[in-house]
């Protein structure tokens, strides 16, 4: 009965979007705020920026591609006449994700939002990322994971000088997160995962992003870090690149909403000072803030999950391990001298 439940809201979600009069123009003025946006040069991701840019955000679009991501800054820099700032990020491939992270910190200290935006759905099953895990996985949840945490420092500084004395990283999930919890077998690539459809393991990585996004904002609340997961509803973006043409175009024709329109619930979470009394929650259509799986928040969770910090090897890195469920909770990277750096000044 619960699952018809679920499946019944996730329609509900997509077909009935809920009213709100939250627009753009809404946002306030952020000058002085640095923003991340991953996957900005496309979709939710380049509107998002588009709005950003709009109230003199300083924003950096994280994207892999450089030629396609140039051009949706040029795209901007005419409309909104700001102009953002590329940084290369494969989320598919970790050390691509330490070396944008060491980027960034290397050029600024201090860091107001990120948005993790980025993601991809039903792709082949024979596709997974650079280090094993399965695409979805690894570029939904893991990827942004990693980066999060390499970026602590700089929100935590960054929540220091915000106004509201809050940084905030959203994490855009969807109304999948209501349809699968996870197998943690099919994480990385093996027999489990190739007898799931790839349906299946989008679902289980939406999911995944609300898990992720919910301890993030228990774990940093006294660092004054927000953290909301959003569901920004069907919207037409590049995301059913890997369906056939005639689906996406019915899907665009009766289902789908423009993008400007799916980012204002991302919008809302990273910059309305309203947004600020739901940490740890999942925002959807908008304005409104709802409950995934309970599974999502505690139970069968709390003894599954590992995340340490501590000193390894000879040459005093500190060694960052992630916490994703057991049994693949293993160490991905020593940070690098400017992580350091701007760790021992948060």
């Amino acid at each position: 009965m619960g699952n018809i439940l679920n499946v019944l809201t996730a329609v509900k979600w997509h077909l009935f979007p809920h009213a709100t009069t939250f627009t753009a123009d809404a946002i306030p003025d952020l000058e002085g705020r640095v923003v991340i946006v991953t996957g900005g040069n496309v979709g939710l991701g380049k509107e998002t920026i588009r709005a950003l840019l709009r109230r003199n955000a300083k924003v950096y679009m994280a994207s892999r591609n450089k030629h396609k991501a140039d051009a949706t800054i040029r795209e901007l820099r005419e409309d909104t006449g700001k102009e953002a700032i590329f940084l290369e990020l494969d989320l598919a491939c970790l050390s691509s994700v330490r070396r944008a992270a060491d980027e960034f910190l290397r050029n600024e200290p201090e860091l107001h939002i990120l948005f993790n935006n980025a993601g991809i759905m039903w792709p082949p099953l024979a596709l997974v990322t650079q280090d094993g895990y399965d695409l979805q996985f690894g570029t939904n949840v893991l990827g942004h994971f990693l980066f999060t945490e390499l970026l602590i420092p700089a929100l935590a500084a960054g929540a220091k000088s915000s106004p509201d004395h809050h940084s905030r990283v959203i994490t855009t999930s969807s109304a999948g997160a209501l349809l699968d919890t996870v197998d943690f077998q099919t994480l990385k690539d093996g027999p489990a995962r190739r007898r799931r459809y790839t349906e299946q393991l989008y679902n289980q990585s939406k999911f995944l992003n609300v898990v992720v996004a919910r301890e993030t904002a228990k774990r940093y609340a006294e660092k004054n870090i927000l953290s909301i997961s959003v569901n920004p509803g069907n919207i037409n973006t590049e995301l059913m690149r890997y369906k056939p043409n005639w689906l996406r175009y019915l899907a665009a024709l009766f289902v789908l909403q423009p993008p400007a329109q799916g980012a204002l619930t991302q919008l809302w979470a990273g910059t309305s000072p309203e947004a600020i009394q739901y940490n740890g929650e999942e925002s959807v259509e908008k304005k409104r803030t709802t409950l995934c799986l309970e599974n999502a928040y505690g139970g069968i969770w709390k003894n599954r999950w590992r995340f340490e910090l501590g000193d390894v090897s000879s040459d005093d890195c500190t060694a960052v391990a992630v916490f994703i469920p057991l049994p693949f909770s293993v160490r991905l990277s020593d940070r690098t001298t400017a992580q350091r750096q701007a760790a021992s000044l948060s």
